[in-house]
C-alpha cells in the first residue's frame, strides 16, 4: 500500500524528481516520513529504476522548512536515542542525495531554520524569494548543527564567518543569502516554486555526464592539491568527450544548432 508521503513525490515528464521535505503540519518542520520517503526514491535513481535528471526539494507549506519538530523531541522517551535515529535518517538521505550526482534544486520559500537551512546548502541552485529567512536555529535549543552545515556552510562563506552565523544564530534575509552565495537568485515570493520548478527542468534536459562531473569536481576540489584538481579535470573532460551528449554537444556547436542532449543518452 502507497503511504501518503509517498504520494506527494513525483517523477515528471520533464525528468525532475520532487521531494518535499515538510507540510503545513507541524510548523512546516522536517517532515521524517517524508525524509524516509525521499530517501528510498533517491535510491531508486542510483538503482535506475527511476529516470531522473534533476533534483527539486520544496516544502509543502508556507515555508521551505522551519526545523526539526521540536515538540517530538521533547516528547521521546530516549531524547539521544531519538534525535540520533533522526539525525542518521536525515544524513543517509543526504548522503544518497549526492550519490546520484544529479543537479540539486531548492524552492525555498519562506523560512528555512535548522535542518531546513542543512539542506539549502546542499542544493546547487537554490532560490529564494524576497521574504525568504534562514536560520541556523541550533543554539536557541542548547544543540549543535546536522544535516552537513557544519560541513557545507564553511565551504559556501569561509569558516571564520560560518562559526560567527551559526553561533550567533544569526537570521539572514534573502538579500544578504545572495550576497553569502546560500541562495542563487531571489525572485518575488508568489515566482519561487515556479522559477525552481523551470530551472529544474532546464537541468533535466541538459547533459547529465557534464552536470554529474562538475559536481564531482567542485565537491572534491576542496580536499586536492591545484595538479591532482587539474589531473581530474583533464580525465574527465577526455571521458565525456566520446559519449552521446558529449559527441552531441561539439556537432551541435558546429553546426550552429541547439544540441539535443535527450536523444543523446
Amino acid at each position: 500500500m502507497t503511504s501518503p508521503s509517498s504520494e506527494t513525490i513525483i517523477l515528471d515528464a520533464d525528468g525532475v524528481l520532487t521531494l518535499p521535505i515538510s507540510t503545513a503540519d507541524n510548523g512546516t518542520a522536517l517532515d521524517h516520513d517524508l525524509v524516509l520517503a525521499g530517501t528510498e526514491a533517491l535510491l531508486d535513481v542510483t538503482r535506475g529504476v527511476r529516470d531522473a535528471g534533476a533534483i527539486l526539494l520544496t516544502g509543502a507549506g508556507k515555508n521551505f522548512c522551519a526545523g526539526g519538530n521540536v515538540a517530538k523531541f521533547a516528547e521521546a522517551d530516549d531524547r539521544a536515542e531519538y534525535l540520533r535515529g533522526l539525525a542518521d535518517d536525515l544524513h543517509r538521505f543526504i548522503k544518497v542525495l549526492y550519490q546520484t550526482r544529479l543537479p540539486v534544486v531548492a524552492a525555498v520559500s519562506g523560512w528555512a531554520a535548522g535542518a531546513g537551512m542543512s539542506l539549502v546548502l546542499h542544493a546547487d541552485v537554490a532560490v529564494g524569494g524576497t521574504r525568504t529567512r534562514l536560520r541556523p536555529a541550533y543554539p536557541g535549543i542548547g544543540l549543535c548543527p546536522d544535516g552537513g552545515m557544519s560541513w557545507a556552510l564553511p565551504r559556501t562563506v569561509g569558516a571564520a564567518r560560518a562559526r560567527h552565523i551559526i553561533m550567533t544564530d544569526q537570521i539572514i534575509d534573502a538579500a544578504r543569502a545572495l550576497d553569502l552565495g546560500i541562495l542563487a537568485e531571489v525572485v518575488e515570493d508568489d515566482a519561487v516554486a515556479d522559477t525552481a520548478r523551470a530551472t529544474a527542468a532546464k537541468l533535466a534536459a541538459g547533459p547529465r555526464g557534464s552536470f554529474a562531473a562538475i559536481r564531482d569536481l567542485v565537491h572534491a576540489s576542496a580536499s586536492r592539491t591545484l595538479t591532482d584538481q587539474m589531473d581530474a579535470e583533464a580525465a574527465s573532460i577526455s571521458s565525456l568527450s566520446t559519449t552521446g551528449e558529449g559527441v552531441e554537444g561539439v556537432d551541435a556547436f558546429l553546426a550552429k544548432r541547439a544540441p539535443d542532449f535527450r536523444a543523446a543518452r
